[in-house]
């Protein structure tokens, strides 16, 4: 069955799946954990989209951003047709989760928000990647170009095995390389990266200024 679904969020599209048991997430921090959003939750599916080599090319702010946001509602229609795929064809129940927003957390002092699950940590728990130092998922054929989407499901399937780490010993050019210090190893200061990051333009359309963590990674398009 575990095989049969996943070449199904294949075929709609997905670059690719991994599968996690609920035990795998005893970490996630109360209120973010699967069965709090879905109580019968046995198996997260994970899957991830990923954006063109090409837009690390350009300059990210109108380009990068316009098809970076695009891959949002790509990702969620993936999820909910995966979710009625699973309750129609394989009598299962599947809660999809939004890839990006709408989510309740939001500290406005330190301009910190959280989705309803942390999709990188669920896709490092099912074995399609490990983190970076600047805390972006790494995928071996994707690099850091995925945009992952989740479904909940009561159907209880094995997990996939974990990742190998794709980070560089030594290296820290990411760290090195943020305009603002945002990053430490594993974790950012949202507040300076936002304000840096996004903007508008004198129209009014959302830009991506900068995405240097991401682009100066050696492994950003994997091994």
């Amino acid at each position: 069955m575990k095989e049969s679904i996943r070449k199904r969020i294949l075929d709609l599209g997905a670059d690719v799946c991994g599968f996690a048991s609920i035990e795998r997430f005893i970490q996630a921090p109360e209120g973010f954990h699967p069965c709090d959003l879905y109580p019968d939750c046995k198996t997260v599916i994970v899957f991830g989209f990923a954006l063109p080599k090409s837009l690390y090319e350009v300059k990210p702010d109108l380009l990068y951003g316009h098809f970076n946001y695009l891959t949002i509602p790509k990702v969620d229609q993936i999820a909910m047709m995966t979710a009625r795929i699973i309750e129609d064809e394989y009598r299962g129940t599947a809660v999809p989760v939004p890839c990006d927003s709408p989510y309740d957390y939001w500290d406005s002092k330190k301009m910190e928000g959280r989705g309803l699950i942390s999709m990188k940590h669920a896709a490092v728990n099912a074995g399609i990647g490990t983190l970076g130092k600047n805390t972006l998922l790494l995928n071996k054929k994707f690099g850091n170009r995925l945009t992952v989407g989740v479904i909940l499901s009561n159907l209880k399937l094995e997990s996939d095995d974990d990742a190998e780490s794709l980070c560089i010993e030594g290296c820290n050019r990411c760290l090195k390389s943020c305009p603002v210090q945002a990053l430490g190893e594993g974790s950012v200061i949202q507040k300076l990266c936002r304000n840096n990051a996004y903007g508008t333009t004198a129209r009014g359309f959302e830009t991506v200024s900068c995405d240097t963590c991401r682009s100066v990674c050696p492994k950003r398009f994997g091994e």
